[in-house]
């Protein structure tokens, strides 16, 4: 979305910063800003990153400043040495601000992560994109500002779209995956029938059967308003969940215990493990044939990624006492990705 120039003059940023000293934007005056609203657990803001790192590559020599700024969905990814880490894993080497109570996010009145923001040499707002997409168009956007600045500038052809997925329109002709689902109380809901018990370890039954979108839990499990936390430490009687759902892609947020450094949790697909073509990147199998994930520390694990899209009965079981289930992600059309 282009913004006229000189309608809208770019609110100041703050001062906390993890990879670099306290930046203002008024400092970047004479340059072109790229603002990237972002949380490392969001499947949506990941699937940009490797277009925001070219772009900071190839144009920050020739006047373009990216910032990150990093606007917490969840608790852990408050703490800077967490988000640290995650830069390092990710590669961003451009300045990230932790926004952890959202002040930035509403001076620009931001309501969606991903969002991007290009702001020109004299401080005015004149491009923004929510969500993902749009890349080549993003791209153009900026060449635009550096030409005006130096219509003699010398720029390289627009990056090729990493995924099929990213052409305009490719996602049109793919089926609707399942929404994201939260599994903490203040914006979930469950397949039992009495829901949740809020704030409380609690005990569930089965019964209500299989509901789409909609997680069914059994056994003893703590519900927070963000999350769930596994009650069990028996092995003959596990926390579970399970979750029909539609999708060829599944992505689950979660944060290891407080009292263990690492968790377990064992994953089947209608009743066995799953099998190798439909494992995410994060899928480990054990010496018995169980597919599980190794929680080792906050961030979102990779649970399903096949090439087709299905709908599937997925179920979790783990006895590691107070491991934190946050949110599930759902994509679909996985063919020709990159």
């Amino acid at each position: 979305m282009r913004i006229d120039p000189q309608s809208v003059h770019a609110p100041e940023i703050g001062p906390v910063w993890l990879n670099s000293p306290p930046l203002t934007l008024r400092q970047f005056r004479g340059r072109i800003v790229l603002l990237d609203f972002w949380d490392f657990t969001c499947v949506n803001c990941l699937r940009t990153l490797p277009y925001i790192t070219a772009w900071h590559r190839r144009y920050q020599p020739l006047g373009v400043q990216v910032l990150g700024i990093h606007a917490p969905e969840f608790y852990f990814s408050r703490a800077p040495e967490v988000v640290e880490r995650a830069l390092a894993e990710l590669g961003i080497d451009y300045p990230v601000m932790l926004d952890n109570d959202y002040t930035v996010w509403k001076l620009f009145a931001n309501r969606y992560w991903p969002t991007k923001y290009l702001i020109d040499g004299e401080g005015y707002m004149r491009y923004a994109h929510f969500g993902e997409g749009a890349y080549t168009e993003t791209e153009e956007a900026i060449q635009e500002l550096l030409r005006e600045q130096d219509p003699s500038v010398a720029l390289p052809p627009t990056l090729p779209l990493v995924r099929a997925l990213d052409e305009p329109g490719a996602l049109a002709f793919c089926p609707q995956p399942s929404p994201e689902i939260y599994l903490g109380h203040r914006r979930g809901r469950l397949a039992n029938p009495n829901g949740f018990k809020e704030d409380d370890l609690h005990r569930y039954d089965l019964g209500a059967g299989p509901q789409a979108d909609t997680p069914e839990l059994a056994g003893l499990w703590n519900s927070l308003p963000d999350c769930l936390t596994v009650g069990s430490r028996d092995q003959s009687d596990p926390s579970r969940l399970c979750l029909l759902y539609s999708a060829a892609e599944v992505n689950l947020v979660l944060c290891p215990s407080f009292s263990q450094p690492q968790g377990r949790i064992d994953i089947t697909e209608n009743g066995a493990p799953l099998p190798p073509a439909a494992r995410g990147a994060d899928i480990r199998l054990d010496a018995n044939g169980q597919t599980y994930l190794l929680v080792d520390r906050p961030r979102m694990y990779r649970v399903v990624n096949r090439s087709t899209f299905d709908t599937a009965l997925l179920e979790l079981r783990s006895t590691t006492t107070g491991l934190q289930l946050f949110a599930f992600t759902f994509g679909s059309c996985l063919e020709g990705r990159g």
